[in-house]
């Protein structure tokens, strides 16, 4: 046993073959993690009963076995593709882009509330354990100018068991401000063709409204299920006009592309990148502010809630664009 400083905590991910099993596969992506958090939580409860003395309690029990929190870093183009299964739930067949050199991995919404679980593997200097069962509670990306685009994962999971997977990285393509787009058309289909419109930031975030599946007879859930799944995104531009103050005001609904596409690595011979694309069919403006400041240029931040477009059947195309040629 030893100190240690957070960057030697390692981070490994691989999708479970048999849902919440002791039985680890070693991970598929170790990640270059900013930050991780996720730990055992117990939950104890005070036995308050009485024995003729003051003293409020006499002892306490353990009720509940579990792990949450979180992990951050920069979204890279082969391992962030993990995280979107779990998120969306399912991965559709893999469409061969350029023979051998790209693919395009796209994840639609599993209709269901027992989206894909993963393994979390969390290695330090004092331990190492596997957290299976892992479920993502809420994924967000974000950009910001001058930055690199980042996500942040929020698991809940079984609690953690020993395990000895040996670490491994493999070289993956990252993703910078300059390489994110946002377009605004009044459909998908009219998205292609929109111009992009000039942000400062972005954030798309999904919501998963997880649940615990606790019974009787043991301290770990049953399972961890999803219930109603969400997506927000929030863009931050310089206010120039008043196009988006009065679409919030209408209560309009439009069509949104956040695509990242790293046009600096060029995937074989062929005009393919490394590209991560969400298209929200019809987004719901919900918030609208302007910054104020006598010394500042002002800004407007805009918020968008992703809604189910009943005419295109979907609320959002997830499409992943990378060298991987096999299914997550």
């Amino acid at each position: 046993m030893s100190a240690f400083i957070g960057r030697l905590i390692q981070v490994g991910l691989v999708k479970e073959s048999t849902r919440g099993t002791s039985n680890i596969t070693p991970p598929d992506f170790w990640l270059d993690k900013m930050d991780a958090t996720v730990e055992d939580k117990p939950v104890v409860i005070i036995d308050e009963s009485t024995v003729g003395r003051i003293e409020d309690s006499v002892g306490g029990k353990v009720v509940s076995e579990g792990a949450e929190g979180d992990i951050s870093g920069k979204v890279f183009d082969r391992s962030i593709g993990l995280l979107l299964l779990s998120a969306f739930g399912t991965e559709d067949t893999v469409v061969v882009k350029s023979a051998e050199v790209a693919f395009e991995h796209s994840f639609p919404v599993k209709n269901d509330a027992q989206h894909q679980s993963l393994c979390i593997e969390l290695k330090n200097p004092n331990e190492q354990l596997a957290f299976v069962l892992a479920m993502i509670e809420s994924l967000e990306m974000r950009a910001e100018v001058g930055k690199y685009v980042e996500f942040t994962a929020r698991f809940l999971s079984k609690k953690g068991i020993a395990s000895t997977s040996t670490p491994s990285y493999l070289v993956e393509n990252d993703f910078l401000s300059k390489h994110l787009t946002v377009k605004v058309a009044d459909n998908i289909a009219g998205l292609d063709a929109a111009s992009a419109v000039p942000m400062k930031s972005a954030t798309i975030r999904i919501n998963k409204n997880l649940e615990r599946d606790d019974v009787l007879g043991s301290l770990g859930p049953a399972d961890i299920l999803n219930k109603q799944f969400g997506i927000e995104v929030v863009l931050t531009r310089l206010y120039k006009d008043t196009t988006y103050k009065s679409l919030f005001a209408s209560g309009s609904t439009k069509a949104i592309r956040l695509e990242m596409k790293n046009t600096d690595v060029q995937l074989g011979t062929s005009a393919f990148y490394p590209t991560l694309t969400f298209d929200l069919a019809q987004a719901l403006l919900t918030a609208w502010e302007k910054t104020t400041g006598a010394e500042e240029l002002s800004a407007e931040t805009i918020t968008g809630k992703a809604t189910y477009k009943k005419t295109e059947a979907k609320m959002v195309d997830c499409k992943l664009i990378n060298s991987r040629s096999a299914k997550y």
